[in-house]
């Protein structure tokens, strides 16, 4: 493969162009994409999307697009937590959502990523993970959450919280007959399936400092200009968790400016959410 040896010094002048031209857009209070500093992406959301799955989601904002897809195993419980299943996420970004990325192990992004989701759902409350146990000491539910971002235009983990708690909404599990002794185990076919059931909806939301001002779900060129990045979840429209990393502090009226942003995502997923299990019932 031959590669030009300028490639790298025009990369880095188109970025530094790029860089000096937000701050003239961001005096007009309109970014490279048309929405001003505050502005939200369009949210869309795919649900039941997989049906070799037993649980999954499409979300789309704006460009960046992230399918999630459940599968439940059985698995025997850890000692020390013996009526507790397991909630295992796992996100791969993948090199054909951006040339940023190349093939080979999951990125340092990725696995923040995971961590990170799995620490948002199960701190939030949604799972009670004790809702997967079959039999005390002996089986639970295991429950692999596989998410892959086909599209990354900034905001990935935004996308993945949201694509996550809707398949969630969508898993089912197939009762179980369970003999402790021998350890038989029947699937009961017959019967209906079992909705897991959810006790709150936490929703994401980024921003990203950039050129001294705060812009609401940044792209991913934003990302990369921005100096800071600011992550708030929402929980039934009660503020959950504040992330910042980088930067210099932000002030109070600014930070009130985006959590009131995070509150109106926050209501348009939980109402998109809700109006799907009603139809589903």
């Amino acid at each position: 493969m031959c590669v030009n040896p300028n490639s790298h010094s025009r990369d880095l002048q188109e970025g530094a162009s790029k860089y000096t031209m937000y701050p003239d857009h961001l005096e007009s209070n309109i970014r490279p994409d048309g929405r001003e500093v505050g502005d939200l992406r369009p949210l869309a959301i795919n649900f039941g999307s997989i049906t070799s799955a037993d649980g999954s989601s499409i979300v789309k904002i704006g460009n960046t697009t992230v399918v999630c897809g459940i599968k439940a195993e059985l698995a025997p419980p850890k000692p020390v937590e013996p009526e507790t299943g397991f909630l295992v996420p796992n996100i791969e970004i993948s090199p054909l959502c951006s040339p940023k990325y190349r093939p080979g192990p999951p990125s340092e992004e990725a696995q923040v990523y995971s961590c990170s989701l799995a620490d948002a759902i199960l701190n939030s409350g949604c799972v009670n993970l004790k809702d997967l146990c079959i039999t005390k000491e002996k089986l639970v539910w295991a429950l692999y959450c596989d998410l892959v971002c086909l599209d990354h235009d900034g905001c990935v983990f935004d996308a993945s919280v949201i694509a996550l708690v809707a398949a969630l909404h969508t898993l089912t599990l197939p009762r179980m007959r369970h003999n402790a002794d021998t350890d038989e185990r029947e699937v009961l076919e017959e019967e209906p399936r079992e909705a897991l059931t959810l006790s709150s909806i936490p929703v994401t939301t980024s921003f990203a400092v950039l050129c001294g001002r705060i812009v609401a779900d940044p792209t991913a060129e934003e990302e990369a200009l921005a100096t800071s990045t600011i992550t708030i979840t929402i929980c039934d429209a009660t503020l959950s968790y504040i992330n910042k990393s980088g930067g210099d502090p932000v002030e109070q009226e600014l930070l009130d400016q985006c959590i009131e942003n995070a509150l109106k995502r926050e209501k348009s997923v939980r109402a998109l959410i809700k109006t799907m299990v009603k139809n589903k019932k």
